[in-house]
């Protein structure tokens, strides 16, 4: 049985999307690391706070991506079917839909902070850090979910590159005027986790700013322009209900219970928080390209489908897991590495710096999470292709609703709380067990691949 596709294009194809896609999420991650680092240095309730605060972020985040990505799956398909009428119709409802639930995230944000990161954590310190950073970043909610509404709808007609550039340029930005803000440089005051959340804010206007001045003076594949959000295109929005719904309720619930995973940690300690926080940063930078092959799985596997060609996508889908584990296996070595070097002090000039300004205890509890990341990566790499790429632009919303909540739920969240609160178990095998549900998933999706059923047509409009 042959594994890899022979034919040249489809690497080309693979390639032309998962390099610049890997490479926009290398800088975004380096865009969200910046708060950390830069954090970092302030002490361990700083980087708590700004940790835990930012699994609220994470919330809103994953709710635009259910948004967007259910859309996503239509719009890849009928970019197959080069229908352009219907993604911008597509974009516009998500759009107009993102903008509601973003005035709800503002609103709650802006006025509930404390009560907000006391969910996550008793220790008052870490509360006040986590404040002082979400009520001035409330505002960047509304730019952020129409940017990535616009950028999602672009990828899935392979439009990558913007996404990069903006990135790149809201990368030396942020670094900048975090310098400027957190530390008060420049005559600037020294505001701490709040200056790195305004920063954070100017930096969600200029990407909406610059993918918006894209989208309608220089993209020439879709073509969209302002006067289509006037339009409300009701069979496509009955299909979005139909099959992008789970797609949201998939995503949410995900995100919920992340959440409740960052409770458990929150609930265990600043140290164990930190900790996890500091090895979820180094799985991030290890996985980007990992991510960048998923979204490409998603884009190609969606305009396969689009365009009726089964066979193919059952093909190009073996490729893809097949050069997931081999990416895996490399992955792990670069997470390894990077554990050797990042708590080690090094030299800027006369000064002595650390990347990560933390305790021992910390520094300990860091590289076993760090390990036990390591020796689940193939897993959660898979998982990832699977659910994220090739099953869900496949159509097979449903079935992937199920698979994303069932274990998380049943498994993950309520054995989790138990080890971390009332058993009390090493931190490492309590993050074990929270991610465990990764694990299983990952392996009950290949059985779904293996049958074929994942692959339905779903860009379906009016009377086809």
């Amino acid at each position: 049985m042959r594994i890899f596709v022979k034919d040249r294009s489809f690497y080309a194809n693979l390639l032309s999307i998962a390099i610049p896609t890997s490479l926009q999420n290398l800088v975004s991650f380096g865009v969200n690391i910046t708060d950390t680092v830069m954090v970092g240095s302030l002490g361990e309730n700083s980087i708590a706070g700004v940790a835990l605060a930012n699994q609220f972020s994470f919330l809103y985040m994953i709710t635009c991506f259910g948004i967007s990505g259910g859309m996503g799956v239509l719009t890849a398909q009928f970019w197959g079917k080069e229908d352009r009428e219907a993604i911008g119709a597509g974009l516009s409802i998500v759009m107009k839909i993102s903008l509601i639930i973003g005035l709800i995230f503002v609103s709650v944000t802006a006025f509930f902070p404390s009560a907000i990161m006391s969910v996550f954590t008793p220790d008052a310190e870490v509360i006040a850090q986590g404040v002082a950073y979400l009520r001035p970043l409330s505002v960047s909610y509304l730019f952020m979910g129409m940017s990535t509404m616009m950028s999602t709808i672009l990828r899935t007609a392979g439009v990558v590159k913007i996404t990069l550039l903006t990135n790149c340029v809201t990368l030396v930005f942020k670094i900048f005027f975090n310098w400027v803000f957190i530390f008060g440089n420049l005559g600037a005051p020294q505001m701490g986790t709040g200056g790195a959340a305004l920063v954070t804010t100017m930096c969600r206007v200029a990407e909406f700013a610059i993918i918006l001045v894209f989208m309608l003076k220089i993209d020439d594949k879709l073509r969209y322009r302002l006067r289509m959000l006037k339009g409300w295109d009701r069979d496509i929005f009955r299909n979005y209900i139909k099959n992008g719904t789970p797609v949201i309720v998939s995503d949410l619930l995900l995100a919920v219970g992340n959440i409740m995973t960052s409770i458990v940690l929150g609930r265990m300690g600043p140290i164990v928080t930190s900790a996890a926080s500091i090895a979820n940063t180094v799985n991030q930078v290890t996985n980007v390209f990992l991510m960048g092959v998923a979204n490409a799985a998603g884009i190609i596997t969606g305009n396969v489908v689009g365009a009726g060609k089964y066979k193919e996508a059952k093909e190009y889908g073996k490729t893809f897991i097949a050069l997931t584990v081999v990416i895996s296996i490399f992955a792990i070595g670069l997470i390894m590495s990077i554990k050797g070097v990042i708590f080690k002090p090094f030299t800027i000039g006369d000064n002595i710096v650390r990347i990560f300004n933390v305790e021992p205890e910390t520094e300990l509890l860091a590289g076993q999470i760090i390990n036990t990341l390591a020796a689940i990566t193939i897993f959660l790499t898979l998982s990832n292709i699977l659910t994220k790429g090739i099953l869900r632009s496949g159509g097979d919303t449903k079935f992937l609703m199920v698979a994303d909540v069932l274990f998380l739920w049943l498994v993950s969240v309520p054995f989790g709380f138990l080890a971390g609160l009332y058993l009390k178990w090493a931190p490492f095998i309590v993050f074990f067990i929270l991610r465990v549900d990764e694990v299983i998933k990952s392996i009950w999706c290949l059985f779904r691949f293996g049958s074929g059923k994942w692959i339905k047509n779903v860009a379906i409009r009016g009377d086809e």
